[in-house]
């Protein structure tokens, strides 16, 4: 019997080379850590925007942090003033807060990195109450 804790062995992950998929509204996501690979405590993937695309407001069940990776971006979180993002700029939202993402540039696009501190991350559309678990979208093709 070991004493030595099993692990997984890691994994270098290269989006040129992953699936994506079409969010709607010019957002295209790349599902990148997540439990195919062992992560056992969080996800994470890049989300794309075209120009002048924006995403539906919507929350999650745990909390997320994004950094804007290339672009200019706005944030949009219900019931506050909206923030401008510079790339390179993160965020921290709390479980729960609706919000979304949008690029506010009509010629370059916008790219984030978006990470989830749950392996059952949920999204929840704010004006339809739909939810759907952020991890399915590592399994599409």
């Amino acid at each position: 019997m070991s004493l030595v804790p099993e692990t997984r062995p890691a994994a270098v992950l290269r989006p040129s080379e992953l699936p994506t998929h079409e969010r709607g509204g010019g957002a295209r996501t790349t599902p990148l850590v997540g439990p195919s690979c062992g992560a056992t405590s969080f996800i994470n993937g890049i989300t794309s925007f075209a120009p002048g695309a924006a995403i539906a407001f919507h929350s999650h069940n745990c909390e997320e942090s994004v950094m804007l990776l290339e672009g200019e971006a706005m944030l949009d979180i219900e019931g506050q003033p909206s923030v401008r993002l510079q790339a390179l700029d993160t965020t921290w939202l709390p479980p729960n807060l609706s919000h979304r993402f949008r690029n506010l540039s009509d010629t370059q696009p916008m790219k984030i990195l978006w990470i989830y501190a749950r392996l059952d991350a949920t999204r929840t559309l704010t004006e339809s109450g739909q939810t759907s678990l952020v991890s399915g979208e590592h399994n599409r093709k």
